[in-house]
């Protein structure tokens, strides 16, 4: 038997979790990025060893593994804003004292999922760009298998990571301005 509970949170509700990322980033200002994120992995290793997890925090972990990819990716050079963003989710994340503490049984987690899910909106152009430029890179290997020249396969790799840049940015934009009007 399943239960499904709904509710909506609103922009305010929203903005309230907005500001807690922001807050839990501006804590740990001076903290290296290396150590961000080498924190969430420690966290995600605890958290899979206590499982059975909730489906909801089990659904998430993917969707942080591949926030950590995108983050720590060279080829990829994720823009400086987001970078902020994630690595602001990454310290909220592994902060156990954060607005509902997560060793509280069942529901410890579920401010961390709504933190999550807000940046996985956020971010959704970022994540299709790189999901887009991943595959992109690893086509361009295969069918090159290494026969190309470093320097090209650098140019070619760079080229793509821009256009791809330029289209989060834009569809971003426009995401934006659609929801003001």
């Amino acid at each position: 038997m399943t239960l499904k509970i709904s509710f909506e949170l609103s922009d305010r509700d929203l903005n309230f979790f907005r500001k807690a990322l922001k807050q839990s980033r501006e804590a740990v200002r001076d903290a290296e990025e290396s150590e961000i994120i080498d924190a969430v992995k420690e966290v995600l290793n605890e958290i899979r060893q206590n499982e059975p997890l909730p489906d909801f925090v089990a659904k998430r972990i993917p969707q942080l593994e591949s926030f950590i990819s995108m983050l720590t990716d060279d080829e990829w050079q994720l823009p400086e804003a987001d970078r902020e963003r994630l690595l602001a989710t990454f310290v909220y994340f592994a902060d156990p004292e954060d607005i509902l503490p997560d060793d509280i049984p069942v529901i410890g987690y579920l401010d961390d999922v709504i933190i999550i899910e807000l940046v996985v909106r956020e971010l959704h152009h970022v994540r299709v760009a790189y999901d887009d430029f991943c595959q992109y890179r690893d086509e361009f290997d295969r069918k090159q298998s290494g026969k190309l020249d470093p320097v090209i396969r650098r140019d070619r790799i760079d080229r793509r990571r821009q256009q791809l840049h330029q289209r989060m940015q834009r569809r971003s934009a426009q995401q934006k301005k659609s929801k003001l009007w």
